[in-house]
C-alpha cells in the first residue's frame, strides 16, 4: 500500500469518527483534540517501549506494540490531511535534510 493510500483510509476512517462523534456529542473533535488524542498514544507507546526494554511488566507487547504504533501512524495520517501536508513530500525532503547532517558529521 502507497503512503497516499495510507492517509486517505485514515482520513476516510476519521470521517468516520466525526459521524459518530456528531450523533453522540453533536460536534466533532477539533485539530488540537486530535493532537491531544496523539500524545495519549505516544504515552501508550512508552509505556509499551518500556516493557519491550523489561522496564515494566505488560502481556502481549508485540500486539500492543503493532496496535499502538498504527494508532500513531493514523494520527500522523489524519493531521497531515487535514493541514494539507504533502507527508510523503515531507519525509523525502526531511530524510535528505538528516542524510546531508550526517554526512557533515552532525547530530540533530
Amino acid at each position: 500500500m502507497e503512503l497516499k493510500q495510507i492517509i486517505d483510509r485514515a482520513a476516510e476512517i476519521k470521517e468516520k469518527y466525526h459521524e459518530l462523534e456528531r450523533k453522540k456529542y453533536g460536534k466533532t473533535w477539533t485539530n488540537a483534540q486530535i493532537m491531544e488524542g496523539f500524545v495519549v498514544d505516544i504515552g501508550d507507546l512508552m509505556k509499551i517501549i518500556m516493557a519491550k526494554d523489561n522496564l515494566r511488566e505488560m502481556e502481549n507487547i508485540e500486539e500492543k506494540l503493532e496496535h499502538e504504533l498504527a494508532d500513531c501512524l493514523y494520527s500522523i495520517c489524519v493531521l497531515s490531511h487535514k493541514y494539507n501536508v504533502d507527508l510523503e513530500k515531507a519525509f523525502l525532503k526531511t530524510m535528505d535534510y538528516q542524510e546531508k547532517q550526517i554526512a557533515d558529521g552532525k547530530e540533530e
